[in-house]
């Protein structure tokens, strides 16, 4: 059995900077283990499968070691695939059925901008889970608040930089992920992501986190429209925008590759 395979740079305005997905179309679902094992062959932070069901569109999203309920740069990437590089539909947009619900993606100008659930962060009580962070990160963040992921804020974009965190210490918290942020020098915010529980030890650009990161940037600067980088060493630019219980999060993309994928139809 051959799968169409595409290969795309999400949030990046050039080849090998943002982060890089992989998108195969499917005719229909494939029995969850072969999906499982051809992210792991992929070895990307994300590969996105997607099928056509009642003119509307089905998205799903593995890690190289787990299926996840949300991911902005695979989604991203999927409408590029799907608007872009196969015209499979004419409109300037798309939405996606998936484990976090609808998920809508507008292109405006060259962004394609993802609407996606707000999930702004809440003070954390959990002391030990406080140093347990600053134990893993190698540094005290000066606060400490959680939604999905972990959120750990400092005072300078250079304090996030220079952090080379333990990973198999933020691996065992009791959280899927771990964000760190700090003002920007030359944008509203900067960030970092990392979940080496999920096989992913630092992801390159993460529209997940900024579901979280939007809200609370929004209520500290007092502004629905920002601008982040995330900063990895590929690099990413987002625009964002608090839109109350959702959030815009616009990126562009770039094709790396095409190609097909020979696979047995089932392990």
């Amino acid at each position: 059995m051959q799968i169409p395979i595409y290969q795309v740079d999400a949030f990046a305005g050039a080849p090998f900077r943002g982060n890089p997905a992989a998108v195969c179309p499917l005719g229909t679902w494939l029995d969850d283990r072969l999906l499982q094992a051809i992210a792991a062959e992929d070895n990307l932070p994300e590969t996105a499968f997607y099928v056509r069901e009642d003119g509307r569109y089905r998205l799903r999203w593995f890690t190289p070691t787990v299926e996840v309920e949300l991911c902005g740069h695979a989604t991203l990437a999927a409408a590029h695939v799907i608007l872009e590089l196969r015209h499979e539909v004419a409109s300037p947009g798309i939405t996606f059925d998936s484990l976090s619900g609808p998920l809508t993606v507008a292109r405006d100008g060259d962004l394609y901008v993802l609407d996606f659930p707000s999930r702004p962060p809440a003070p954390c009580p959990d002391q030990a889970l406080g140093e347990a962070l600053t134990s893993a990160l190698g540094a005290r963040p000066f606060s400490v608040l959680r939604a999905a992921d972990c959120l750990c804020v400092f005072d300078r974009e250079d304090d996030v930089r220079r952090l080379a965190p333990d990973m198999s210490k933020l691996a065992a918290l009791d959280c899927f992920a771990v964000i760190v942020t700090a003002p920007g020098s030359d944008c509203d915010f900067v960030s970092r992501f990392f979940a080496p529980k999920a096989g992913i030890p630092e992801d390159p650009v993460t529209g997940r986190a900024h579901t979280t990161l939007i809200p609370y940037w929004s209520q500290r600067t007092g502004r629905k429209k920002l601008f982040a980088r995330q900063i990895s060493a590929r690099g990413g630019e987002l625009w964002c925008e608090d839109r109350g219980g959702r959030v815009g999060i616009g990126g562009r993309a770039v094709q790396y590759l095409e190609g097909r994928i020979t696979v047995p139809k089932e392990l």
